[in-house]
């Protein structure tokens, strides 16, 4: 009897069991060589009539000039002020005005900000309003626009103030080690203004209402809830009245924090592809990105204030009689120390832009394992590559790109693709088993 059950359950094993596995292994290998990732990304960038393509390409392709033109004309603006001793005559005024170091440097801060805005204005306009315009981004005729632009530099003074009035009560008191503890300031204002300003000032420009279509916001909260996001609710911005581009975020801290998504990718996505810019965005939220990057620039900030720190010193030995620039505490400097920040950030652009490309793709990453969602998120990387080139070359990416190209993106998720095509249904998501 005991033989007898032995060779029952052998010839069972071999005749009901064993061949299941083969063949499920065998139908998973041949599924996962049928698909080529590589061929598949061509495919999806084939979609792309040429034309389009081609106004893409000339529309980014464009932004490496504006971002020369910027650093020329916020240098050559710098130097005016510094050479025409308007810096300097501003800084008599404000210690003519008032004996409150605070005080004077806030007189000073809002003059100058104020003088930099309308110099600059013609460049900010040809750049945010005409162009845009030209390649059909842009949604709001000149009045409305404007408006908007007085409300950001109203903004702007009140930050600007605040910020230079701590950073030059630094200098005041720390003459030798002002670069140091003006990195900490600055890390620090950095961190608050990434969280405030998604939930306190960027509703001055646009509305923010709950989002009431169940088919949409159930599983975007469903995503929220499996990734222990403290959110109750998703809020969508009506941005079409500004722009035609597509747009989310999970932003806040300590009970701020908001889902927002953008009207654009209401009427222009569909559930999958939502999904997919949503689980993006949560990434950005899990992942910490807000806090790391506020760290990675840091450091960056750190090399450029001792960069700054040697440089103005030097300027001031050559040039400080000739502007009437007493030191590092007087505000009259504060061109200068423009000058060399902006220089210093022209110069890092590759640098900067792989730090933020890098917490994308991570983003990415995680937006994909989330939403489950390949082809909605390749679908995406097509929309988003409107504005952004979809094909650059290596050298380009890792210069003027601070997220994955389209490409890039697309390759990732055919990747993921082809290593889940045994998954089964990849548009509803299943329980995880053992």
């Amino acid at each position: 009897m005991i033989w007898r059950s032995i060779l029952f359950a052998l010839v069972f094993s071999l005749t009901f069991l064993s061949p299941v596995p083969a063949q499920e292994s065998s139908r998973a290998t041949e599924a996962t060589k049928s698909f080529d990732p590589v061929q598949a990304t061509k495919a999806w960038l084939d979609t792309v009539p040429a034309d389009k393509r081609a106004k893409s390409n000339a529309y980014f392709e464009g932004s490496y000039w504006l971002l020369l033109w910027n650093f020329l004309v916020g240098a050559a603006i710098a130097i005016f002020l510094l050479n025409s001793r308007f810096s300097a005559q501003l800084r008599d005024f404000a210690e003519r005005v008032t004996g409150s170091k605070t005080l004077q440097i806030a007189i000073y801060a809002i003059v100058y900000m104020l003088v930099v805005a309308v110099v600059s204005f013609p460049l900010t306009f040809y750049q945010s309003f005409i162009r845009e315009h030209q390649y059909g981004f842009a949604t709001q005729t000149f009045g409305p626009w404007f408006l908007e632009q007085l409300i950001g530099l109203l903004v702007g003074l009140i930050a600007g103030t605040i910020a230079l009035s701590i950073l030059y009560a630094v200098f005041r008191h720390a003459p030798r080690s002002w670069w140091i503890w003006g990195t900490l300031v600055a890390v620090v204002l950095s961190f608050f203004g990434n969280f405030i300003a998604p939930v306190f000032v960027e509703p001055l420009f646009n509305t923010y209402k709950p989002l009431t279509d169940p088919t949409i916001r159930d599983p975007i909260l469903a995503m929220a809830q499996a990734n222990q996001i403290p959110v109750k609710q998703v809020f969508e911005v009506d941005a079409s009245k500004q722009t035609t581009r597509v747009s989310a975020n999970v932003a806040g801290l300590l009970g701020t924090t908001r889902i927002a998504l953008n009207d654009n990718l209401l009427k222009q996505c569909t559930l999958s592809e939502i999904r997919a810019v949503m689980a993006h965005e949560m990434g950005h939220y899990v992942l910490n990105h807000g806090a790391k990057l506020t760290v990675y620039f840091g450091i960056v900030a750190l090399f450029g204030f001792a960069i700054a720190r040697f440089f103005f010193d030097w300027a001031l030995r050559i040039w400080g009689d000739r502007w009437d620039v007493r030191g590092i505490s007087d505000p009259a400097g504060l061109p200068l120390l423009m000058l060399i920040f902006v220089t210093f950030t022209f110069l890092m652009t590759p640098v900067l832009n792989s730090i933020v490309r890098q917490c994308e793709r991570e983003a990415d990453q995680f937006g994909i394992n989330t939403s489950r969602e390949p082809d909605g998120e390749s679908k995406v990387a097509l929309k988003l590559g409107a504005y952004r080139k979809l094909d650059p070359s290596p050298i380009e990416e890792f210069i003027f790109f601070d997220h994955p190209s389209g490409r890039a993106r697309i390759q990732m998720a055919m990747d993921w693709k082809a290593a889940h095509l045994p998954a089964g249904n990849l548009d509803a998501p299943e329980p995880a088993t053992d």
